[in-house]
Order: structure tokens, then C-alpha cells, then sequence
């Protein structure tokens, strides 16, 4: 457990124009640093590309493993264990025959408790029929009071964001891997790419930092809360 953070701002950082970030790094009263682990998963992979962008055509695996190392770097210059379940365009499943979905699933799973976790956050991007439904949103674990905090501080981060096109709330989500996953968990459905504007902003990089580092500093934010 981290016994003390410190809370450092720095000024006229560039992302997409100056912002003054407030940067979390743990440290021990000892002065030896206690990492905590986090586990970034991108989520599909390999034949699986999740869903497509209106007008790029791009599909939502690549998006999703851009913004998760992006993630993966922020806590890891911060002093956290950052670990990907998936680090470039493949799958998890193995071979491509009957059942590769559940394979890839459980593998996400089995690197996420094999890790120690001490939070699990899974980058997805959305799809819907109303193509002018726009808009971030945290699904939490069913039943752990301790992932929903996570994922409503995260949420009220992205919310605060200037491209953010409404306020959401944080929900309850029944998905496998945050089901199965032993540690706090949450799923960020980053956008949707059945919406022209999210679509574009997703794909832009500096918007991509920019909707990370919220995410990173929301997590955070709650494991400071945590220890104090």
C-alpha cells in the first residue's frame, strides 16, 4: 500500500494546448517507492476488430491498442506497473477456430490475476444505431462498491473534458473480464465511432493523450483517496 503521495503541478504542459497538470507520485514515508500494478487491456484483436469507424473504416482493435499504450506510458512515468494484456494487433485466443472469443477472454483474465493487479481498465470504443449518440462511458464491476468508485471518479473526469459532448454516469456492467478479474475493474467505452465527431476526435492523437491522461488521473486520483 502506498503510505503518502505527493501531488506535484506542472505548468503549461502541452497536450492540445497548455494545461497545468496535477501529477500523482507515490513514494513510502521510508522513501522507497511501494509500485502498485495496473493492468491496461486492449480490448479485441487479430480477426476480432471489434467495430468499425462511420467514415474511416477503421477498425476498433487498432484504436484501442494506440490509446492503451498511451495509457500504459502515463502511469508508467509516473511510477506504476503498467502491464498490456495485448501489445500488438493479434488476439489472445491461439488459433482461429470455435471458441477463439471465450479463448480471449479468459486469457485477458488469466494476465490480469496472474499480475497481482491492483486495478484492471479495459480501452473500448462504442457503436450505436443513432448515429448522433456521442460520448464516454465507464462501465464498472457488478457488485464491487470499489470498482464503481473508480469508475465514477473516472467518469466525472472525462465528463469535465471540453470536447465532452454530455455528462454521463458511471453504470453497472456484466462483462467477463471485469466479472472474472479479482481486482477493481472498469471498462472505458472511449467513444463512439458510429458518431462522424467522436470518430474524428478518436483517431487524433493529441485528443488520444488528452482522453488518456483523464483516465490516468481519474484512477489515480482514487488510489490517493485510498491512502490518505
Amino acid at each position: 500500500m502506498f503510505k503518502k503521495f505527493m501531488l506535484i503541478c506542472f505548468g503549461a504542459i502541452l497536450l492540445s494546448a497548455a494545461l497545468c497538470q496535477i501529477i500523482i507520485i507515490p513514494k513510502a514515508a521510508s522513501g522507497e517507492v511501494e509500485i502498485k500494478t495496473v493492468v491496461i487491456d486492449a480490448g479485441h484483436g487479430g480477426i476480432d476488430v471489434g467495430v468499425t469507424g462511420r467514415d474511416s473504416g477503421v477498425g476498433e482493435a487498432e484504436i484501442n491498442l494506440a490509446m492503451a499504450k498511451i495509457l500504459k506510458s502515463q502511469f508508467e512515468a509516473e511510477g506504476f506497473k503498467g502491464v498490456m494484456t495485448r501489445t500488438n494487433e493479434g488476439g489472445l485466443y491461439g488459433l482461429c477456430t470455435p471458441g477463439f472469443k471465450e479463448r480471449d477472454l479468459k486469457k485477458r483474465v488469466e494476465i490480469t490475476n496472474k499480475a497481482n493487479a491492483d486495478l484492471f481498465i479495459s480501452v473500448h470504443m462504442n457503436d450505436y444505431s443513432d448515429r448522433n449518440r456521442r460520448g464516454a462511458q465507464v462501465f464498472y464491476k457488478i457488485g464491487c462498491e470499489e470498482s464503481k468508485i473508480f469508475a465514477t471518479t473516472v467518469q466525472s473526469e472525462l465528463n469535465s473534458m471540453a470536447e465532452a459532448s454530455r455528462e454521463c454516469s458511471a453504470l453497472a456492467g456484466d462483462y467477463y473480464v471485469l466479472n472474472y478479474s479479482k481486482c477493481p475493474s472498469f471498462i472505458v467505452e472511449c467513444g463512439f465511432l458510429s458518431n462522424s465527431e467522436d470518430e474524428k476526435l478518436l483517431l487524433d492523437g493529441e485528443y488520444q493523450e488528452k482522453f488518456c491522461h483523464a483516465v490516468f488521473y481519474g484512477a489515480v486520483k482514487r488510489m490517493l483517496e485510498l491512502e490518505t
